[in-house]
């Protein structure tokens, strides 16, 4: 198998003339045996088998863990119904719990706990509360939030633990 290069591949139904290869033009010949041709376009049956079953494998949404987003995060409800977005300012170690009255600025160092729950019924969500003072009576609650984003929000907020 051969492959001509003339100012990029020539089609293959084109010849010499109809390209305009004009005298003392560079042209390149690229070829291959035919063993080679067959060894690439032929993948094995093992590995379309293996694809299928990663496919099929496909891990559900309450199991997957993802980084968080660069966009805030939206469509969550606090405990009094309102729409809630969380929006991670990493350059300012701040946490934004934006409200449609308000936005609240929260560095991440004041959130003393993070504490989260599957959603009965709803195995791909959470509800999930900051802790903002000292006490229970602190948490400011979040519901529906995505599970894969659960652990990410964590780590964010209180840092990931360090073993020694």
């Amino acid at each position: 198998m051969q492959k001509v290069m003339y100012k990029g591949l020539v089609p293959e139904d084109k010849t010499l003339r109809e390209i305009k290869v004009t005298s003392g033009a560079k042209i390149m010949v690229v070829g291959s045996t035919i063993n080679d041709v067959l060894a690439v376009n032929t993948p094995k049956d093992s590995v379309q088998q293996d694809a299928k079953a990663e496919e099929n494998k496909k891990e559900p949404l309450c199991r997957q863990k993802e980084r968080l987003p660069t966009v805030p995060l939206s469509g969550m409800y606090n405990k009094s119904g309102g729409k809630v977005r969380l929006t991670f300012k990493l350059e300012q170690d701040q946490l934004w719990i934006g409200t449609k009255e308000r936005t609240e600025k929260l560095p991440m160092g004041s959130i003393k706990n993070v504490v989260s729950e599957p959603i009965e019924g709803h195995e791909d969500y959470h509800m999930m509360a900051f802790q903002l003072g000292p006490t229970e009576a602190s948490y400011y609650w979040v519901y529906w939030v995505p599970t894969q984003y659960v652990d990410a929000i964590k780590d964010t907020v209180l840092g990931k633990w360090q073993y020694f």
